[in-house]
C-alpha cells in the first residue's frame, strides 16, 4: 500500500512532466529528489494510483527517451564550442 505523501508525490511529478513535458533528470532536479525516484514513481507506482495519468506521462517519457540520443549529441557539441571559444 502506498501512503498519501508518496501517492502525491508521484501525481505532482506526473502533472509537472505532463506540464512541462520534462525529462527525468529535469523533474528530479525540479524537485530535489534522485531521478531514481522519479522514474519509480512515474513508471511503475503511477500505473496503479492513477492509470489516466499514467498513459500520458508514458507517452511524454518514451518522446523523450527517443530524442535522448540528439539532445545528448547537442550537448557535446555546445560543450566543445564554448571550450573552443574559451580558448581563443
Amino acid at each position: 500500500m502506498i501512503d498519501a505523501f508518496r501517492r502525491e508525490r508521484c501525481e505532482l511529478l506526473a502533472e509537472y512532466v505532463i506540464e512541462t513535458g520534462a525529462t527525468v533528470r529535469a523533474t528530479a532536479s525540479h524537485f530535489g529528489v534522485s531521478k531514481s525516484t522519479v522514474h519509480k514513481d512515474l513508471t511503475s507506482k503511477l500505473r496503479y494510483i492513477n492509470p489516466s495519468l499514467y498513459r500520458s506521462v508514458k507517452e511524454i517519457l518514451e518522446l523523450n527517451k527517443a530524442q535522448r540520443h540528439l539532445r545528448g549529441g547537442e550537448a557535446t557539441k555546445q560543450k566543445y564550442l564554448s571550450c573552443k571559444k574559451k580558448a581563443k
